[in-house]
């Protein structure tokens, strides 16, 4: 029950807003449970803190946590009061069945102070609507609420558009933003437990059942599907923005006036992944559509794979492992990341500007310690989330890294045999082939992992400097700054991709020969140079077969999730998200996370075996003895084995 709510307290932390006195909207440690609703008080404090150069913040003006935002009303004046307390005997239930209302009991002290803007009752002229649980003010005042006020002979109310636009900046500022997106993964958990978790299982297990049974028809399959399902992604994306039919995203949270519209940072996101969706569908069937006479060679390649997986079936079951191990792993990493976006402090800002308001406990108007709240996060937590997201990258890296080693040394194993049942082949190749991971090339593989994602953080920070020198203008203006700032990503990206290639083949060395990673690098990089073309012929073709059903399954599961996600629940009141995009994109991650997992069985099986015919070849003068008869029935045909050789 306990982790339960401290599931709910993260979630209120990233989603809600505070009050004038510190506390969490909904927190029910503060009597707030089902006052969710951050509204502003003071109307003039919000178009102070509007005002270009004024040295007042919104954070600083009055707020408060309600159960619906307060609208005018149409014959008479509406209040909003502050909590009930001191002299004001009622109940919070009382006060919330009052629509916030307690003016009548007002002292004549009380009074007077509210109708200077200072507490503890504030009048209802503006109408407002709920934005992402904070209450959006409409810029048109209600001219009767607007006459009773000035007939009580209360001070001159503001009636400008920065009320509007002032509570709109805060609420799509970057720091908002990001803490609804984190929000939206607490809220949309059970989506990625099926969309991210276990659909990906299901569709990685199916691809490789039916590759190891319909081997020829694979490849078409898994080109047309992967057509599809990109379009289908597209269409979502399309929908979502309101560019196809009406059913665009809205930080509109509840029933509103049809004809009110308000636009956050998160619908701005979403069309410039649409953009770019449709740039990449364009390209998707273009490339599609020319690898057409490519799809009979890789069927050749593939059928290698098959009949190995069909020889070792423990293949086939071997991935839940590494699968299971990184769903607990996930599942402690996204509770830990959530956790960490909502560790800040709430402390009292210190303000200069004016802020008094009526204190009903003191009984006077209080000008000392009335500023706003708000959460600070210290430069170590800002680290602590860096190193969060380091970790779970390197991790990831290392679990395929792993599973690909396992897989390699049973595929080794096979060949190495002659691709016979005979007892040189261990009973169980995969459990052996695990044996020898653990007992001797866990750091080897550790360490290769680290290399990768090193490279890959490195890379991340220098892209995420050239976007500020962008933003800001501070670019290099000579052709010479220009084309090394340019050229530099270029080769770090090439970097990536080399040290992507040589681990694999060089985690393939590591079981095959169980030398260190410095050493199977090595042997793995002389390989390939000797041999480059007899492995880029067919790393080329099978690599680019198996990425797109990698894809196949990644965009399977971002299609689910769209549609879990367009559901009532994911719609509407407490569970609404903020938009599907960070959902979505999470989904994508981890079912292409799973499906490399998978695909890895034949992604390995096929550079091992090639590998080792490239080794065996080199050690026995250009001609392979353990070539096991189960390849060398696959690639009978001397034209195609000439052609695989040379």
């Amino acid at each position: 029950m306990n982790a339960q709510w401290n599931w709910v307290a993260v979630v209120q932390m990233l989603t809600y807003g505070l009050d004038y006195k510190g506390n969490v909207c909904g927190d029910r440690h503060a009597g707030l449970r089902e006052l969710e609703l951050r509204y502003w008080l003071n109307p003039n404090q919000v178009y102070q803190s509007g005002l270009k150069g004024s040295q007042f913040k919104l954070a600083n003006a009055r707020s408060i946590c309600l159960l619906d935002c307060p609208i005018p009303a149409e014959d008479s004046l509406n209040w909003v009061c502050d909590y009930p307390e001191g002299e004001i005997r009622l109940s919070m239930d009382d006060w919330i069945d009052r629509n916030y209302d307690y003016f009548e009991f007002l002292t004549p002290e009380m009074r007077n102070s509210s109708l200077q803007l200072q507490g503890p009752c504030y009048p209802v002229v503006f109408p407002s609507v709920n934005v992402y649980w904070s209450c959006q003010f409409i810029a048109r005042a209600s001219n009767m609420s607007l006459k009773h006020w000035q007939q009580m002979g209360g001070v001159t109310i503001n009636e400008d558009l920065l009320i509007d636009k002032s509570i709109h900046r805060t609420i799509n500022s970057r720091s908002a933003v990001l803490k609804r997106y984190m929000a939206d993964i607490g809220k949309s958990w059970p989506v990625l437990i099926v969309c991210g978790g276990l659909l990906p299982l299901f569709l990685s297990v199916i691809w490789l059942l039916m590759i190891r049974h319909f081997v020829v028809a694979m490849p078409w399959i898994t080109v047309a599907l992967f057509n599809v399902l990109i379009i289908s992604v597209t269409m979502f994306c399309y929908i979502k923005v309101g560019w196809i039919g009406n059913d665009a995203i809205s930080p509109i949270i509840g029933a509103h006036d049809p004809y009110y519209h308000v636009y956050g940072r998160e619908i701005n996101h979403l069309r410039a992944v649409t953009i770019l969706m449709t740039f990449v569908m364009i390209v998707a069937i273009l490339t599609s559509i020319a690898i057409i006479r490519r799809i009979i060679m890789a069927t050749s390649v593939l059928k290698v794979a098959a009949k190995i997986v069909g020889e070792v079936q423990a293949l086939m079951i071997f991935p839940i492992i590494p699968y299971i191990m990184l769903a607990i792993f996930y599942m402690f990493w996204i509770s830990a990341a959530l956790h960490l976006f909502s560790s800040g402090q709430i402390i009292q800002n210190n303000c200069n500007s004016n802020c008094c308001a009526y204190d009903l406990g003191l009984k006077r108007v209080n000008c000392d310690h009335c500023c706003g709240y708000r959460i600070r996060y210290t430069p170590h937590i800002a680290v602590a989330i860096f190193f969060h997201l380091f970790g779970c990258y390197w991790a990831t890296q290392f679990f395929i890294a792993a599973s690909s080693t396992v897989i390699a040394g049973s595929v080794a194993s096979y060949y190495w045999a002659r691709g016979e049942t005979s007892p040189e082949i261990p009973l169980l190749p995969v459990v052996s082939s695990m044996k020898r991971l653990v007992r001797y090339s866990l750091g080897s593989v550790a360490l290769g992992s680290l290399i990768v994602s090193f490279v890959e953080s490195v890379r991340f920070i220098l892209e995420s400097i050239r976007r500020k020198m962008k933003v800001f203008g501070t670019t290099p203006d000579s052709w010479y700054g220009k084309a090394a700032f340019y050229s530099s990503q270029g080769i770090l990206r090439c970097i990536e991709w080399t040290v992507k290639s040589v681990n694999r083949n060089a985690y393939i060395m590591i079981a095959i020969t169980g030398k260190s990673f410095c050493r199977a690098s090595s042997i793995a990089t002389e390989l390939i140079i000797n041999n480059i073309l007899r492995i880029g012929r067919v790393n080329v073709i099978g690599d680019v077969i198996l990425f797109l059903g990698k894809l196949c399954v990644s965009l399977s599961s971002a299609v689910f999730a769209f549609l879990m996600l367009d559901t009532h629940k994911y719609r509407s009141a407490h569970n609404k998200i903020s938009s599907p995009l960070f959902p979505v994109l999470v989904c994508w991650f981890l079912g292409y996370v799973v499906a490399s997992l998978f695909f890895a069985v034949v992604e390995m099986s096929i550079d091992t075996i090639i590998l080792s015919f490239c080794q065996d070849s080199e050690e026995h003068q250009g001609t392979a003895q353990y070539a096991p008869p189960l390849l060398m029935e696959t690639l009978n045909d001397q034209n195609e084995m000439q052609r695989l050789t040379q």
